[in-house]
This record gives structure tokens, sequence and C-alpha cells, in this order.
């Protein structure tokens, strides 16, 4: 279902005017052009995003958006901040990027391979754009997705519940990259909302088996390991 600000954008990218400018507030208006950088940046890459064209898109007037972005930069960082915040809502919940988990906590690792493939099939451009923007930045840790989900996977990697010598900056590279590559090959043999959700659901059980048999151990996971046997049983029976 397109966005409010996806739904006023022509095949040209210019506003499509539907009556007088309601009067906004400074959040309000901030949120709005966020959302059009997100659907401009989802459409067209990163080389394709300016303040004047974003302002046009979000129907409010240059001046405001240069009030609140005053360079392209200014706006493209803030953007991959409001989609790593997204994230951040969207996998952990009510986790804020700051508070860490409790000493005797620990992630759900099949909630967190859900809720990201979940979040990359139904926003797949606007994550392979974030994920670009966080892998090519010198300092990734000032994202609050990324720095949120390997700090909570180093926590993992120390527990007695992974086995020992796990190198977490790569296995969370490896994770994110395929996580969001994923949805380019859902989408191209996919039809409807309900079969890329079935892709999702494909792929975040088979991060799970993977990670069963290479980071985690299975003895400490066997509802887990029981439950993703009976997935792949059934699916082989089906084919």
């Amino acid at each position: 279902m397109k966005s409010a600000v996806e739904k006023s954008m022509d095949q040209t990218g210019a506003a499509t005017k539907t009556g007088p400018r309601r009067r906004r507030n400074p959040d309000r208006t901030r949120i709005a052009i966020l959302e059009a950088a997100g659907s401009l940046l989802a459409r067209d890459g990163p080389e394709g995003l300016s303040v004047s064209q974003v302002a046009q898109i979000a129907g409010v007037n240059r001046g405001t958006a240069y009030q609140h972005f005053q360079t392209r930069e200014q706006l493209l960082a803030a953007t991959t901040a409001w989609v790593s915040e997204r994230l951040c809502r969207e996998v952990f919940g009510d986790l804020s990027p700051n508070a860490g988990m409790e000493p005797d906590q620990m992630m759900d690792p099949e909630q967190v391979a859900e809720h990201l493939a979940g979040f990359a099939m139904e926003n797949p451009e606007l994550g392979r754009v974030w994920l670009f923007e966080v892998l090519s930045s010198r300092r990734p840790g000032s994202d609050p997705f990324w720095n949120l989900y390997k700090t909570q996977f180093e926590k993992f990697a120390q527990s007695e519940y992974a086995v020992p010598g796990i190198d977490t900056e790569v296995h969370a590279v490896l994770v994110l990259a395929a996580v969001f590559l994923w949805p380019v090959w859902a989408r191209a043999h996919t039809r409807t909302a309900k079969e890329r959700m079935q892709m999702a659901k494909r792929f975040s059980n088979e991060v799970l088996r993977v990670s069963l048999h290479g980071t985690m151990r299975p003895e400490k996971f066997a509802a887990l390991d029981a439950k993703l046997g009976k997935t792949s049983s059934s699916r082989r029976r089906a084919k």
C-alpha cells in the first residue's frame, strides 16, 4: 500500500495538487520531508536526492525545507537515521537504541530474524539504501540500528548460548547483506503480498537453521531446532 507521499508523486516525480496546503507544525513538516526523501531515495538512489525536489514532493516550499536541512548531505544523513530508527522499533520493539538489555536477558533470535526479514520485504529499496550508507560510512557505530544490532549480537556471542570464536562484525554484515538482498529474488518470483511474506518467512527460517549449526548451540535451543526440522520436512514433502 502506497504512503501519502508516494500517492502524491506522479510519473515525473512532481507533487499532485489536491487543494490548499494545510498549516504544518515543525515536527510534522520534518516527517513529511523525511518520508518524501525516503520515497525519492527508494526510486532514484542517493544520487537523485535533492532538497528542492524533496520539498516539491512533500508539498512544502523550498525555504521551509532548507530551514530543516541546509544541504543534500544533511538530508541524506537524516533520512538514513530515520530508516534506522524505524528498523529499531520494528525489529527490537520498545528496546531503545541506547537502553540495551538487562544482564540476564537475551534477544529472541526467532523474533529478530522474522521482524528483520519482514521489514526488508516490505521496504526493499529503502533497506538497501540504508545498508549501503551504513556499510560505506567511516563511523557505522553512530547508526542507531547497526549499533543496537551489533551490540546485542556481541552480547549473545559472549553468552553460554553461542559457540566460541564468532567474528561478530563479519557475521553482522553477512546477515544484513543477505536480508536486504533476498527481496530482490523474492519480488521477482512473487505476485502478491501474501507470497512475499511467505518468502520472508522462508528466509528467516533458513537464517535460523544456518545459525543453529553455526553461531548457536543447538542444545540450548531445542524447541527452535525441532520446529525448524518440522518446517524443513514439510517443505520437502510439498515439493
